[in-house]
């Protein structure tokens, strides 16, 4: 046995005259691949969690995955300089397949000192983010790390000022798709990890992202609190903090997939089409009763939407926050597109602040990675009241009103049932060249308010005055209703044109083959 190796490595005589070095190689590899040994990994799988290397496997096409920076760490040698035994880091780098489509994974590996980003060496986890922006290849965080760590005083022997310059983070997000997974407690630059993405998830019960976790709370503010009431998917799916929840790790992956596959390797290039059988011409009978006449019921956007585009393709972003706007993914025609839908089941469809957010977050998502843009408008103007101003609503729909006239991507508008006020007016950009292109159904009805509020307060004292003011206020509705009528407004062409809503479909198959076009010759003027 050579002295210069552990027993277990064994020189291959097969290797040749590097017999001795490959042998090493190996032994350092199967010590990475041990990661934090028997032991950790026991627990962890207790925990009903997959440790690093399977959830890599998981997302990845089988194979696929190629790792970079396998035997970083901290080694450990002999008197003489032999080396003896590998202390792996706990991040995880390389490149791998996604339907066949090339992308970086950073990934923390949580049964080496709890996932700490100041347990390890950053220099690898950063070389992931510059290499997905160097290489335009979206990249997806696998975040599961505890983030800093006291003991990092006496590691170094002094403290070191926060920061991390060389994490091109928002360059990164200019450039590439960039998914943020959260899989365990992500704590402090674990939590931006998550958040600094186009897309992110957290695992349901088993993820949690804040600041800083409870420890610490109960340190500084004396309150005692578990885990996931501080910053779980039940705290996050609701304030926007993360788009997503996830019911387990392999549904969380399958979002991820989805999410990119809607999207294009960078953004310089534009998303591939996706065969999706669905006819362009298929129209649903049901569409032409879709909204009810009686404009105090409501009904179900997600339906209309499942209806119009291409079926199964409808992918929703942030379900359950800022309700009153649904945000998607979809196809139309195997095309990817960026969906906007107004909700009126949540707070009647107005503009809230949440709204407001998610509106302008999507659209920027939606310009950054040429996605054309289709607006199903159903909007009452924006959220009125005291809670409405103290949140400062007006100033999340001017948010909204400089990110959509920022927007370079094709952009349409089918108003369904209302368009009223400055956040009716929001449903499309105006600027040049946009061509304002906005269709409405027979249903649709604008203005700067709604009649029925507008009549009750224009004509106050009449109504009051009037034998019967129900009959005097329903009369006087039905007065303004008519002079309201959409027809009238694309009689002066203020409207492009009044369609069938079970045209719908059809139109908008039809456009998104000059959106195409209109897209492949701007990023060709880019380059």
């Amino acid at each position: 046995m050579n002295a210069a190796l552990p027993p277990e490595a064994s020189p291959n005589p097969d290797d040749g005259e590097w017999a001795l070095e490959l042998a090493e190689l190996r032994l350092r590899r199967q010590q990475a691949a041990a990661m934090g040994g028997p032991e950790a990994l026991a627990r962890h799988k207790a925990s009903g969690r997959m440790n690093v290397r399977e959830r890599i496997d998981a997302l990845l096409d089988e194979g696929t995955f190629r790792e970079v920076g396998r035997i970083t760490g901290k080694g450990h040698y002999d008197q003489d300089g032999h080396f003896k035994s590998l202390d792996p880091v706990n991040a995880i780098i390389g490149t791998g397949r996604i339907d066949q489509r090339k992308v970086v994974i950073s990934a923390d590996d949580f049964t080496l000192r709890a996932g700490s980003s100041e347990s390890t060496i950053s220099d690898k986890w950063v070389y992931a983010e510059r290499m997905a922006e160097q290489l335009r290849l979206p990249l997806i965080r696998l975040v599961d790390t505890a983030g800093g760590s006291v003991k990092l005083l006496e590691k170094n022997g002094h403290a070191k000022i926060p920061g991390y310059p060389n994490w091109p983070v928002v360059s990164l997000m200019r450039s590439v798709p960039v998914v943020g997974i959260a899989l365990g407690a992500c704590a402090g630059l674990g939590a931006m990890k998550v958040l600094a993405s186009h897309f992110s998830v957290m695992v349901r019960d088993q993820a949690q992202v804040f600041a800083a976790g409870p420890p610490v709370v109960k340190q500084a503010y004396g309150i005692t609190i578990d885990k996931n009431d501080l910053g779980g998917s039940d705290v996050h799916r609701r304030n926007a903090l993360v788009h997503n929840e996830a019911v387990d790790e392999q549904d969380a992956f399958a979002q991820a997939r989805r999410f990119l596959s809607y999207l294009p390797r960078n953004a310089w290039r534009l998303p591939e089409r996706g065969e999706t059988g669905d006819a362009p011409d298929r129209a649903d009978d049901w569409l032409k009763n879709a909204i009810p006449r009686d404009r105090r019921k409501v009904y179900d956007p997600r339906k209309i939407i499942a209806s119009i585009f291409d079926q199964g393709s409808v992918f929703e972003i942030g379900r359950w926050q800022g309700g009153a706007i649904i945000t998607a993914l979809a196809r139309l025609n195997g095309w990817p597109v960026g969906v906007l839908c107004s909700d009126p089941k949540i707070s009647g469809g107005a503009m809230t602040l949440n709204a407001a957010w998610k509106m302008e977050r999507h659209v920027q998502l939606c310009h950054q990675f040429g996605l054309p843009v289709i607006n199903l408008v159903d909007q009452p103007g924006n959220a009125t009241g005291p809670e409405a101003e103290l949140a400062g609503t007006l100033l999340g729909a001017l948010r909204v009103l400089m990110t959509i006239e920022e927007a370079r991507v094709p952009w349409v508008s089918i108003i369904m049932r209302r368009a009223f006020g400055l956040a009716g007016g929001l449903h499309a950009p105006k600027h040049f060249p946009s061509l304002n292109l906005r269709f409405a159904w027979p249903s649709a009805r604008w203005g700067s308010i709604p009649v029925e509020g507008g009549v009750a307060a224009a004509y106050r004292k009449e109504i009051a005055a009037a034998e019967s003011p129900a009959d005097k206020q329903a009369e006087l509705e039905a007065y303004y209703n008519r002079l309201g009528s959409p027809f009238r407004t694309a009689e002066h062409f203020s409207v492009l044109d009044i369609i069938d809503p079970r045209e719908t479909r059809a139109l908008l198959c039809d456009w998104i083959e000059d959106a195409r076009e209109l897209l492949e010759t701007d990023r060709a003027q880019r380059t």
